[in-house]
């Protein structure tokens, strides 16, 4: 069985389709962020996270990408956290769901989109979690860039000095942010060995199988010790050939011939 034949990968198929019809139905970019993420999305929502958007005890979700947000939509509307019918007012003008997660949405837990900024909340939601004597864990999902930002390093040795096990980064390590690669912006690697340096459980997983980081995440202790960092490697437009790895698809929206060519080879590979 082929990755994208087992469950968390069809599941990222789906997800995958509807990141590609929902921008092209609002003519809007950050298509190659929002693939990015797709398979991290589908081995939380297909396998990790606890709970539905009315129980006060789920799991939290942070993005703290924000701008990848119609990845999450499309996540949460698959697993049924989000009415399908939401996703046909993407981008459009008074609607919940805009180009960044805002918490008025169903199933979005917090409004991201000011990069930087995720983390700190995600440990804010892991402390409260203790506070409260829930077992509910927080789960952030990082882009690589955003490593760049001082707020994500105070975030770092917070949750390290409180040992906040049940708080779980996922970082989207696909190389590259909206102005170059990042190993040219600058360059944080290995980040394994700075979040290491800092008191963090370290682990490395392959950031397009959904099985196996689903399989890495259900295996940290999330009860006790220190918080928990996965490096997701990823690929950033990844399903769709003319997007894979190019800086110009943070932000361009497609066109009716690059829409038609996307779908075809999402078709051809599921």
């Amino acid at each position: 069985m082929t990755r994208e034949e087992s469950l968390g990968g069809r599941l990222a198929g789906r997800i995958r389709r509807t990141v590609i019809e929902r921008a092209y139905a609002a003519h809007v970019g950050h298509i190659g962020s929002a693939l990015s993420i797709v398979d991290i999305l589908a081995a939380l929502y297909g396998d990790v996270i606890n709970g539905m958007p009315d129980d006060p005890n789920r799991d939290r979700l942070v993005l703290s990408k924000g701008h990848a947000a119609l990845a999450l939509y499309a996540a949460l509307a698959e697993t049924g956290r989000l009415d399908r019918a939401l996703l046909d007012e993407y981008c459009s003008d008074g609607t919940v769901v805009g180009v960044h997660p805002e918490h008025l949405a169903p199933g979005i837990d917090f409004s991201t989109g000011s990069l930087g900024q995720g983390l700190s909340l995600g440990t804010g939601a892991a402390l409260a979690a203790r506070l409260d004597g829930s077992a509910r864990r927080s789960f952030v999902v990082v882009s690589d860039a955003e490593c760049n930002e001082g707020s994500v390093w105070e975030a770092v040795m917070f949750a390290a000095h409180h040992k906040l096990a049940n708080l779980v980064a996922i970082i989207d390590l696909n190389g590259q942010q909206a102005f170059g690669y990042t190993r040219d912006v600058l360059d944080l690697l290995p980040l394994g060995d700075r979040f290491r340096a800092f008191g963090w459980d370290v682990h490395d997983a392959d950031g397009t199988n959904p099985d196996e980081l689903a399989h890495v995440i259900n295996a940290l202790d999330t009860h006790s010790g220190a918080p928990h960092v996965v490096i997701a490697k990823t690929i950033f437009g990844r399903g769709v050939s003319f997007m894979e790895s190019t800086i110009d698809w943070h932000y361009w929206p497609l066109n009716d011939e690059q829409y038609a060519q996307a779908l075809a080879e999402l078709e051809a590979a599921s």
